[in-house]
Parts: C-alpha cells; sequence; structure tokens
C-alpha cells in the first residue's frame, strides 16, 4: 500500500481533471504548489527538479550570493541562488535579496550536493541544497515579536501571546508530531482488541466529582445550565450497561481548579471501560497499551510487567502512592530501635503512637553540608514535620547531630539496621505515621533529584491498589471518597461503612510513571443497592441521589454487568515522554496560570443582549485586560 508521502509526491490531484474535464482548474496544476517537503531531500534527489514551500527561518545576503533556509514543519532545507544561476529569471536575485523573516515562499530549483566539507549533521537534509531558478512570494510577514529559534529567549507570556509563531519552533513542532503519533498508536491498539470509540456528551448535568464544573447557561431553558464534563465517567459505565462490552475515547475534559504545571482547565485523557472484568483485566490490557503506544509514538521501550503495590507497602516503602522506581533509597523502619533509645526525639514519637523511619543516602555524607541539611530540615517542615535528625556514618560510626546518642553498641545496631556504610548520609523521621511517610516520601524524591538519581531518559512504571475507600475531610469533618463514589470495595459484602471506615479498601488502582500519577480507575459498582449505600454513608440524600444519578441508578436496576476501566491523562504522558517541565510545552494552544488565554483573549465579557437572551446577569466587576 501507498504510504502518505508517496501519495504526497504522486500529486493524486494532477488525475482528478478527468472526473471533469470543463473545470478549468481540474486539469492545471498551480506552479507553486510543492513537489516536495522542507525536511525529506536527501543525495538521492541530486539534479531533480523541485518546488519548495515554506517560511525563511534565515536570511543571509553576501552581494553576489544569497542564501536562506526554508522551514516548514518537516524540516529545512537550504537554498542557494547567485547572479549567474538567477539569470533565467531577471527579477529572482532582486526578490531574494530583500526577503525577511518568516516570510513565506515558492521555491523553484534544482537539488545539487553542498560537498563533503560544508555537510549540516544537524539536518536530514544537511547534504544537499536546492539552487533556486524562479521564487513565488505567496506572503509577506511582519517582523516576529521574539526571534523563532528553538531556544526562544522570549518570556512565556510572550510567546503565548502570539502562540501560532511559538508553535513554529521545532521544540513544540516535535511535541505535537509525536503527540499525534502516540494517540494514534493508542487508537490503533484499541481499535484492534475490540474497543468501540464511542463520543459522550460535552454538554451535561452538573454533578459533584471532586472539582468546580464549568457551567454553561441555557438560553432555551432560562435559568438552567449545563455543565462540561469533569471525565466520561457516567456515560461510560452507561456504555456497559447499555451492552457495548468496550468502550474507549480521546476525551476532552474539563475541571475549574487551582492550575499547576500538571494541570489545565481543559485536558485530553485516554478512557476505556471493559465490561465482564476485574482488576488484572484492565491492568494487563493498559500495560500492552502503554508500552505499544511508547513504543510507537516516542521510540521508547518500557519494561513489562510493571510492578504491582497494595497501597500500604507503597506507602510504608516510599511514602507515596505515587512512588518513582527509577531508584531505591526505601524508607526503613527503626521504629524498634527507637523503643530502647535515649534520644527523647525518636522514644516520645513511638510513646505517643508515632514511627521512626530513616533514609539512606548512599556515598552522601560528603555532598551535604550542614547548611544543606537545614535546608533538608526546612524542607521536610513544609510536609508537617517537627525537624529532620540525621547522621553521617564513618569508619569510627556514626557521627553528626545524632551521634552522642548513638554511640558504641547502639551507633552499630543503627548503621547495620540502615544497612550503611562509611560515606552514606542517614536521615530519620519521627512522627505520627501519616507525617513521616509524607515527609520522607517528598525528602526522597528531592534527594534522588538533588543526587541525580532521576534520569529523565528512564520510563519504570507501577500499578498501586487497594487504595482506602474514603478519607476523611478534616476541614469539613466528614467522611468523603477517595477516587470517585463508583469503586466497588475489596470485599463486596461489606457491612456498616461507618465501622472501621479508615481501613476499608476499594478495587481503585493508580498508573505510575516516573513518580507521576498518570492514570486513576477502578473496578465499579454495578448493584444498585450497593451504590446507594455508598451515596447515603457519604451523605447524600435520597433527594440528591435522585437528583445527581437518578439516571444512573435506574440504568442498573435493568442489569448492569461487572466492569472496570481507567483514565489515563495524554498531557502528562506526553510531557513525561519528552521530559518537558511543563504541560503546557505539549499542548498547542495551552492557558496561562491564571486560566487565561492571552493569544484568544479568553475568557471576556459578553454583550449586555447576550446576557439578555439567557436571562442572567454577572455581579463581579470585568477586569479590562481579562488577567
Amino acid at each position: 500500500m501507498t504510504g502518505w508521502r508517496e501519495r504526497f509526491q504522486l500529486r493524486l490531484w494532477n488525475a482528478v481533471g478527468a472526473a471533469d474535464t470543463n473545470h478549468p482548474r481540474m486539469n492545471e496544476r498551480a506552479t507553486w504548489l510543492r513537489t516536495h517537503t522542507c525536511g525529506e531531500l536527501t543525495l538521492a534527489d541530486e539534479g531533480r527538479e523541485v518546488v519548495l514551500n515554506g517560511w525563511i527561518e534565515n536570511h543571509r545576503d553576501h552581494g553576489q550570493i544569497v542564501f536562506l533556509d526554508l522551514r516548514d514543519r518537516y524540516g529545512v532545507t537550504q537554498v542557494f541562488a547567485d547572479q549567474d544561476t538567477a539569470a533565467a529569471d531577471d527579477g529572482l536575485f532582486d526578490t531574494l535579496s530583500k526577503l525577511g523573516s518568516e516570510d513565506v515562499l515558492s521555491i523553484r530549483g534544482v537539488v545539487r550536493s553542498r560537498g563533503a566539507d560544508k555537510v549540516n549533521k544537524d539536518r536530514s537534509t544537511g547534504e544537499i541544497e536546492v539552487v533556486a531558478h524562479s521564487v513565488t512570494v505567496l506572503s509577506e510577514a511582519e517582523t516576529p515579536p521574539f526571534e523563532i529559534v528553538d531556544q526562544a529567549e522570549a518570556n512565556e507570556e510572550l510567546r503565548m501571546r502570539y502562540r501560532y509563531l511559538d508553535l513554529r519552533r521545532r521544540p513544540l513542532v516535535e511535541a505535537m508530531v509525536k503527540r499525534s503519533r502516540f494517540v494514534t498508536a493508542v487508537r490503533t491498539f484499541l481499535q484492534d482488541h475490540g474497543f468501540l470509540d464511542i463520543e459522550t456528551p460535552i454538554l451535561t448535568k452538573s454533578t459533584p466529582e471532586g472539582a468546580r464544573d464549568y457551567l454553561v447557561p441555557s438560553r432555551v431553558h432560562p435559568g438552567k445550565f449545563f455543565a462540561l464534563p469533569q471525565s466520561p465517567q457516567i456515560f461510560k459505565q452507561l456504555c456497559m450497561v447499555a451492552g457495548l462490552d468496550r468502550y474507549y475515547q480521546i476525551a476532552r475534559c474539563f475541571r475549574d481548579e487551582d492550575l499547576r504545571a500538571d494541570r489545565q482547565p481543559e485536558f485530553t485523557q485516554i478512557d476505556l471501560e471493559m465490561s465482564f472484568v476485574e482488576e488484572n483485566d484492565v491492568l494487563d490490557l493498559v500495560e500492552g497499551l502503554v508500552v505499544h503506544s511508547m513504543k510507537e509514538g516516542f521510540g521508547i521501550e518500557i519494561p513489562r510487567p510493571f510492578p504491582r503495590f497494595d497501597f500500604d507497602d507503597a506507602i510504608a516503602r516510599y511514602g507515596s502512592d505515587k512512588p518513582d522506581l527509577r531508584f531505591g533509597m526505601e524508607l526503613i523502619d527503626c521504629t524498634e530501635l527507637a523503643k530502647k533509645s535515649d534520644f527523647k526525639v525518636f522514644s516520645a514519637a513511638v510513646e505517643t503512637g508515632g514511627i521512626v523511619k530513616g533514609l539512606l543516602a548512599e556515598g552522601a555524607a560528603d555532598k551535604f553540608s550542614r547548611k544543606q541539611i537545614d535546608k533538608l530540615t526546612e524542607f521536610v517542615k513544609g510536609y508537617g514535620a517537627k525537624g529532620l535528625a540525621w547522621g553521617k556514618v564513618t569508619d569510627k560510626g556514626v557521627e553528626g547531630a545524632i551521634s552522642k546518642f548513638y554511640g558504641g553498641d547502639a551507633g552499630a545496631e543503627l548503621i547495620a539496621r540502615m544497612g550503611a556504610k562509611p560515606g552514606d548520609l542517614m536521615l530519620f523521621g519521627a512522627d505520627s505515621s501519616k507525617v513521616v511517610h509524607r515527609a520522607l516520601g517528598e525528602l526522597r524524591v528531592q534527594l534522588g533529584e538533588q543526587l541525580g538519581l532521576r534520569d529523565p531518559n528512564e520510563f519504570r512504571c507501577c500499578w498501586v491498589l487497594n487504595f482506602p475507600m474514603f478519607e476523611f475531610n478534616d476541614d469539613k469533618g466528614i467522611w468523603q471518597y477517595a477516587h470517585n463514589p463508583f469503586s466497588a470495595p475489596v470485599d463486596w459484602n461489606v457491612g456498616d461503612f461507618g465501622v472501621d471506615t479508615e481501613n476499608i479498601r476499594s478495587r481503585a488502582y493508580d498508573f505510575v510513571m516516573n513518580g507521576w500519577e498518570l492514570g486513576s480507575g477502578s473496578v465499579r459498582i454495578h448493584k444498585p443497592e450497593l451504590q446507594a449505600r455508598v451515596f447515603d454513608f457519604l451523605g447524600i440524600s435520597e433527594q440528591e441521589q435522585r437528583e445527581n444519578f437518578g439516571f444512573v441508578l435506574d440504568a442498573y436496576q435493568y442489569g448492569g454487568p461487572p466492569h472496570g476501566g481507567i483514565a489515563i491523562g495524554v498531557d502528562r504522558m506526553v510531557t513525561l515522554a519528552l521530559a518537558r517541565e511543563s504541560i503546557r510545552d505539549v499542548i498547542a494552544f495551552p492557558k496561562t496560570a491564571t486560566a487565561y488565554d492571552l493569544m484568544a483573549e479568553a475568557p471576556g465579557g459578553v454583550s449586555p443582549e447576550q446576557m439578555a437572551e439567557l436571562q442572567i446577569l454577572s455581579t463581579a466587576k470585568v477586569e479590562e485586560d481579562g488577567e
């Protein structure tokens, strides 16, 4: 089968004229239409007459000789002209001399070798150049507000205001191309495994899913509002009730929440659901999907199988439910040793029901001064810890802050428990289990970064299973769902959710790569009576259940199959695969950290007439610049 490049080069439209010989445009081809892209010519094309279209990236006028670099999405080709070669077109040399950066051209010329000593090894077209015979100026450009180069010096705000120019830079072009390949690979894999690509509503009902909804006022139903979906969760479950068996969607989702480097108000996720499955069926399929799509999209090999951790085990070993497995440095339990310690910080923590755990930074004793360790102490205080105990291991034993409590046999026992050797740095947390795990978990990641243990070119995935079904909201003084209210309990026959609530586990799971939570899913509740009990425990009244989820509960009355699924963040996954700093670097038209579109100046005001038509009023004072 002919590939797209071959079809592109054959210019099939040349044969289209046979379909309508009376149409004047069907039998002729504009002279400026390209025969090749700016990224595909090689020495094999030497001597061929070609037509290239693109933007001027660089323009160098040397008086009797002009060089320019012509750029399109596919690459850059050097174009050459001098007085002799331009003789066939009297105006060619003058035209080329007057052109400027980002002008859009069509160049007709002949491919020739640049010579072995002039090869540009940074380009796929670096062995050749095109000797121009004629030029057509397709569009003239004003001077861009910033230089369009790979490493742009312009600030992000300016580049986002002119995003259509920023998207000409190769790093962003690469991100768009590889993102597209990745998504295509996802679609191909899922289609090959029996999934149906099904679109679910964008205008839907506002339901409590954890974040704020974006609301859309209805003109034909005054005073009522649609909501943009935070996820297709309810509808994909209804697809299972409908018997569609395997659903997927590259879904656009919307959440009105505070932004971070890995969040946007609108984002894309790989959404899928499967009937008559349990956890292993979903996890095995997703592992295959990830391995295939990362290879096809980015050329990245992912080792398989992915390790699977129970939630409690992940917290105990890494202090996190999204462990970065590119390096070791697991948390080491020293609670039993602390019970007999003279070090009051340790013993007091244990006496009050807390724990003592340590981190071992191998070979790092000389890499951290006292001042730097003090900075680590301040770091863990940001996660609730009262402080950070530490000791350096030498040939003589323990030196540093805890040395006076851990000399002799006590020191040797602690060193043995930590598995330490001379030159290592030991760091300890002593507090409640929640505080110690959180603080040391974050410290572990920080140390991994500072010690260069987090190789951006290495990719390690894992699953975290059996999350708590509920979590306590200290501010509101209530229990709320941990993942979503549709996740099934591990024990389908669980009795009173109010008894031993914190230890009730759900059939929820997270997909983690390099310390980033990229996907979340679960085996769902498919029994209406159990779903109603969960809602009751969460304090959702019967009236609220009917208002928000009535159609879901009704659907289950007609036979819902056991089912489960997952949603995986496309933006985060591409960001990680390309080692970019923010998901804004892999989204064509992102918003700022204040959820504002600098280019389109959105959100913006609307006319009084539009407001009147919707029968709504706003009490807000709109700022002129929208920021």
